[in-house]
């Protein structure tokens, strides 16, 4: 925020234009892939390394400055290893050589060594941190089934490993917070110095097992979160541009992407992820916010300049 008195004495020009940056810049992030979405719902989503890297370059192209990538077999299931998070970030690169990459680290039914070992290997300068376990579920209200049905495990034990390593590599943990609960459970880890400012928040709504998206709910987590805190909101639903226009008004970030909702505001299915973001763009411009550029991002979450 923009301090309301300042001094001559006092007066830093350098964090005066940071926090004056903050409050007219939005930091919109892109989630290019996701591994639960299918071409049989979305024929856009990208599989390969290459197809990847294309979105990032649409995607940055129309405003986004963060990336947040899962890995992906050509034939669209999910992938964890380390070759192929190296392929894709190195396919980024050449489209994006300045580009904010954010891997995951989210997976069911493999060791949390596995679920960090591409972050340790290749450094990404962030990376997404689940905050506490949950039920995650997909479920169609048409045929009254669940499509998705399995327990999200993240233990304190596991977040607390996970965070050792981003922090001997550099990486800057993206906390995604799926509930109120999960906010909370950052406190022993800024005690122990392995969480250190600015945090990075995500607050994930609309995902059944986690927090509803409603502008009240979003309206909590914003008023929970510690001081020092860059968030961003993650709606998983077409509910994701009315809770983009909440985040815009309390001075936050966003983020779009297939990973999270294949449907423009008009409800036409986007065509790519750089749709997305050019409607997330100009809803920001509407609200009267700039999307930051990748150079502002670097600067406001303290990453060196490339």
């Amino acid at each position: 925020m923009i301090r309301e008195k300042t001094t001559f004495e006092s007066y830093n020009p350098q964090i005066f234009k940071l926090q004056y940056m903050s409050n007219n810049k939005t930091i919109i992030t892109a989630a290019l892939t996701g591994v639960l979405a299918n071409r049989s719902q979305c024929p856009h989503i990208p599989y390969t390394p290459e197809e990847i890297a294309e979105e990032a370059l649409h995607a940055t192209n129309a405003g986004a400055s963060i990336l947040h990538i899962h890995a992906r077999k050509n034939d669209g299931s999910p992938a964890y290893d380390i070759e192929t998070y190296k392929s894709i970030g190195e396919e980024v690169r050449k489209r994006v050589p300045n580009a904010i990459i954010n891997y995951s680290t989210g997976a069911v039914g493999i060791s949390r060594q596995e679920r960090i070992h591409h972050v340790t290997a290749l450094k990404p300068e962030m990376a997404a941190l689940n905050m506490g376990s949950m039920n995650y579920g997909i479920f169609s209200q048409k045929s009254k089934q669940f499509y998705h049905d399995f327990v999200f495990q993240n233990p304190f034990g596991d977040i607390q490993y996970f965070l050792e390593k981003m922090k001997e590599v550099g990486t800057i943990p993206e906390m995604e917070v799926f509930d109120n609960g999960h906010i909370n459970n950052a406190n022993p880890f800024i005690e122990m110095g392995l969480l250190q400012k600015p945090y990075v928040m995500s607050f994930v709504l609309g995902v059944l097992g986690g927090i509803p998206a409603t502008t009240q709910n979003l309206m909590h987590q914003i008023a929970s979160v510690p001081p020092n805190t860059h968030w961003q909101v993650i709606t998983v639903s077409r509910k994701q541009w009315a809770m983009a226009a909440v985040a815009l008004s309390m001075d936050g970030n966003f983020r779009v992407g297939l990973e999270d909702n294949f449907y423009l505001p008009c409800g036409e299915m986007a065509k790519s992820n750089g749709e997305l973001v050019e409607a997330a763009s100009t809803l920001a411009r509407m609200l009267g916010k700039e999307p930051a550029s990748i150079a502002e991002t670097r600067a406001l979450l303290g990453l060196p300049a490339m």
